[in-house]
């Protein structure tokens, strides 16, 4: 089944991602913000997270200024970015339905397997909760590993300059 998100305010971390698992969004163009602000409060993006963005933005520069820099994308500037498909509210977005002829397409019972194979990177990671879990849980020990490794550099560092 095509799906649609209407953001029609502020969209942050899971809100964003929230759309971004729509085949299509379209944003209220007056007001709200769309922002990956994981960075601002310390938390990872586990593999589903972050594979969402990498599969459907369509510009490396958008995915880092999103991931790493947390800027916050008025309606007109996410648009211009393709993280939105659209501006307007509950009428354009029937409008752009049809246009798009979405209740159609749905029709074909293959809408599904074309998305499920589109999107296969990001449906492995859900299905695999598991694997994913212990995926991110040995990034975040290798990090702990060269954190403990640098701070120990520093201290043999200082030791040196006595």
């Amino acid at each position: 089944m095509p799906t649609v998100a209407l953001v029609n305010g502020h969209a942050f971390a899971a809100g964003l991602m929230t759309a971004m698992m729509h085949d299509y969004r379209l944003m209220n163009p007056h007001r709200g913000f769309l922002c990956l602000n994981e960075v601002e409060f310390g938390a990872p993006l586990k593999p589903p997270m972050s594979s969402i963005f990498r599969q459907k933005l369509p510009s490396p520069n958008t995915l880092r200024t999103l991931v790493l820099e947390a800027k916050r994308f008025n309606a007109l500037a996410a648009l211009n970015e393709g993280i939105v498909d659209g501006l307007g509210g509950v009428s354009e977005v029937l409008k752009f339905v049809g246009e798009m002829q979405l209740i159609e397409k749905a029709r074909s019972g293959v809408y599904g397997r074309l998305k499920g194979e589109m999107w296969r990177e990001t449906v492995g990671y859900l299905d695999d909760h598991a694997g994913s879990e212990k995926l991110a849980e040995a990034q975040l020990e290798e990090r702990k590993g060269q954190v403990e490794s640098e701070e120990n550099r520093v201290v043999d560092w200082e030791k040196s300059k006595l």
